[in-house]
């Protein structure tokens, strides 16, 4: 059985729009005004380097409860002792990732469409992400936009948690919640953000209030 963990407010990080606050700074507001779950995602790092910040971001979260993601990368995930991993469509299958993770550790997967659910082995992941719901810069090999529609598809084939993501602002999120998703993931509404501490509060009040 996998750790506990919340779907409502996921934050994605991105090293560019971190850079200038920093990871840990970024991450710490993020949490102080709602995020109830982080994915470290940085495809340019190399493993030391990615295992470093995944431990220091491990040291902020873990006192709150708050469960530390590893995007795609279950070596690191393992090294850094996070909480879990999430999977893209072209990465390690579920099988051999959670053969790998044990059955503790948190298992995500990105499913686009019904047809890759189909193709999907989701019967040992614990959510899905599903999107992008709207076209984002922040993820260059992301699919085309599915819409709220798309979430609404997703949601009608499974009983897995599944947040939705993929440029996914305030005004958005209320309408993804709506749609069947049990959270939002976002990058930039908060990395970017003048304030993410406010910007979280914002995007979880509009989770909630649309629940």
């Amino acid at each position: 059985m996998s750790r506990p963990f919340d779907l409502t407010l996921y934050l994605v990080t991105d090293p560019r729009l971190v850079a200038a606050r920093g990871l840990v700074a970024t991450v710490e507001a993020a949490v102080k005004g709602g995020a109830t779950i982080v994915q470290l995602r940085d495809p340019d790092a190399h493993g030391r380097a990615l295992v470093e910040q995944a431990r220091a971001l491990k040291a902020l979260l873990a006192p709150l409860r708050i469960p530390l993601i590893i995007n795609d990368r279950v070596d690191v995930a393992v090294a850094a002792d996070a909480d879990g991993v999430h999977l893209g469509q072209d990465d390690m299958t579920p099988a051999d990732a959670r053969a790998l993770l044990g059955p503790e550790r948190i298992l995500g997967l990105s499913v686009g469409t019904p047809a890759e659910f189909a193709a999907s082995d989701v019967g040992v992941v614990d959510y899905l992400g599903v999107g992008p719901v709207k076209a984002t810069g922040t993820k260059k090999d992301a699919g085309a936009a599915i819409g709220t529609s798309g979430v609404t598809a997703v949601r009608a084939l499974t009983r897995l948690p599944i947040v939705g993501i993929g440029g996914i602002d305030g005004a958005l999120a209320a309408e993804v919640i709506r749609a069947g998703a049990d959270g939002v993931a976002v990058v930039s509404a908060i990395c970017a953000a003048p304030d993410p501490e406010h910007a979280a509060r914002a995007l979880l009040s509009a989770v909630t209030a649309a629940r």
